[in-house]
């Protein structure tokens, strides 16, 4: 069946010129509303206003336009049926072969802070919904766009088919007009829900395809990357690709690891990851200083690792990193000469940060297991210094202190069980991922590359046993940062007062598994 009438509504004008003008010229009448029919009209392309097909001016200020059996009707009517045939000519209502219908902006402005409650509730559109989900029910007969990059599509079909739309085609075309309603139902849901404050009882969410990765984790595992549909921001919301191989879906995990980490830290720092665990992380005067020292924790799994910078890269540095195999590198911005050091390699993907939004506090995190999905808050917090108790009889000493801090900040990072060496806010040892406490510290200190008097240590949960705090004592750790709260707590204490360590009690664990 040819596309004969085609109703034309849209918030995003993106495309809307030679969609109408492709269509005007194949003969289609063109209905259209509000500024959309404006904007035809200052195209010079023909346009019949809705309101001369109903009979019904828009009312409301605008929240009804649509909403009318000459337009639901003429969308849903089923023509090779006689009985509606028979009931359209006594209503006086003509077929409509066409929709091309975009949202008002709901999942752009959730996002914005500024907008009130208010605001937000004149943002849920009502009549789009209803014309995208009547024309994707009869899709027999009606082809829905609901995006600018279907434009050429169609309008290419068209020609080729003589006016007419392939079934396949409005299948497809119905099927992503659902998912399009269906993701924004799902924001408006997750919008009323964040309200109260509590898990909902239903948690509908929606993801857009970024981008296909070349596999998983491992070769026989396919990849992609979605963004989450109404998000203030996302792992890769304004950060550009300069150079290199395209992101593997491994590179992704490690950057989210990297930023997430990297946000602890206001002062000139660098994170470096392998596998998803910090391998090296220190603080410095500059970002080559941070860098450095961050490398220097543990070469060896730093090699090929994800650097993550919070300063721009300038040329120095830019060559010592160039002269190593880096997987990805993050920072701010580059100079010139850097830019030109780091592209003499091909694969390094080199990437530019301009993100300077904080993500939605309240995001939660969800972790997939069969049949289902755990939800928790966002391990976002970080105790500071007035929140956490010294246990011990000697208390840290101002350097450890800060030490200290540093410590615990990256331990929240850290698989667990999850232990820290650290030394003038630079990683000396990290131990990751072991099914015993006491085993992590031992890791942390045969990681350590240089030695350790004096260093501190974090842990992300309590010692069960005084066995951990006396292998750190023996290597030369001299403060201790962790949650407590074991049954052997005395103990624990008992032993770091015997060999003169200072011990802070925070009173919050950090797991991450």
């Amino acid at each position: 069946m040819k596309i004969r009438r085609a109703l034309i509504s849209v918030s995003d004008k993106t495309g809307l010129e030679p969609l109408v003008r492709g269509l005007h010229d194949m003969g289609v009448q063109i209905l259209s509303t509000g500024g959309t029919a404006s904007a035809i009209e200052g195209y010079g392309v023909p346009v019949t206003r809705v309101e001369e097909v109903t009979g019904q001016p828009e009312i409301l200020g605008g929240r009804v336009k649509t909403l009318h059996p000459k337009i639901h009707g003429g969308i849903l009517a089923r023509e090779h049926l006689p009985e509606d045939v028979a009931e359209m000519a006594t209503s006086g209502i003509e077929g409509i072969d066409l929709v091309c219908v975009n949202l008002y902006p709901f999942e752009h402005y959730v996002t914005q802070r500024e907008m009130s409650h208010e605001d937000l509730v004149e943002q849920i559109d009502i009549g789009g919904p209803a014309m995208v989900r009547a024309s994707a029910k009869n899709h027999d007969r009606v082809s829905i766009l609901t995006a600018p990059d279907q434009y050429d599509m169609v309008l290419t079909e068209l020609r080729a088919g003589h006016g007419e739309v392939s079934r396949a085609t409005r299948r497809l075309l119905a099927a992503r007009a659902f998912q399009l309603t269906a993701s924004y139902d799902a924001a408006i849901a997750n919008w009323m829900s964040e309200l109260d404050g509590d898990f909902p009882s239903r948690i509908i969410m929606a993801f857009e395809r970024e981008f296909t990765v070349s596999y998983g984790e491992n070769p026989h595992q396919r990849g992609a990357y979605y963004t989450e549909r109404g998000s203030r921001t996302h792992l890769l919301g304004r950060v550009e690709k300069l150079h290199g191989k395209d992101l593997s879906f491994n590179n992704l995990l490690d950057l989210d690891g990297g930023r997430n980490l990297l946000a602890e830290f206001e002062l000139p720092a660098c994170v470096i990851i392998k596998h998803n665990n910090p391998c090296g992380v220190a603080v410095g005067p500059d970002v080559r200083s941070a860098y450095i020292k961050a490398r220097d924790c543990d070469p060896v799994s730093a090699y090929g690792g994800v650097i993550v910078v919070n300063r721009p890269v300038d040329a120095e540095l830019g060559e010592m990193l160039a002269s190593t195999f880096v997987e990805v590198l993050l920072a701010p911005g580059y100079d010139a000469a850097a830019l030109e050091a780091l592209t003499r390699k091909p694969n390094t993907r080199i990437m530019r940060n301009d993100e300077r939004r904080r993500a939605n506090p309240g995001e939660r995190d969800l972790r997939r297991v069969a049949g289902g999905v755990l939800v928790q808050d966002r391990d976002t917090e970080s105790e500071d210094r007035e929140s956490m108790q010294v246990v011990s009889e000697r208390p840290p000493t101002e350097q450890e202190w800060g030490d200290l801090l540093f410590a615990w900040r990256v331990a929240k990072h850290v698989k667990s069980n999850a232990i820290v060496l650290a030394r003038d806010l630079v990683t000396v040892g990290i131990g990751a991922g072991q099914m015993s406490r006491v085993d992590s510290v031992r890791l942390s200190i045969e990681k350590a590359t240089v030695p350790i008097p004096d260093a501190v240590l974090a842990s992300d949960a309590f010692f069960p046993f005084a066995d951990g705090p006396e292998a750190a004592v023996k290597a030369g750790v001299r403060a201790i940062v962790q949650p407590g709260g074991s049954i052997r707590d005395d103990e624990v204490i008992a032993a770091a007062n015997d060999a003169g360590l200072a011990m802070v009690f925070t009173g919050r664990r950090h797991f991450r598994h």
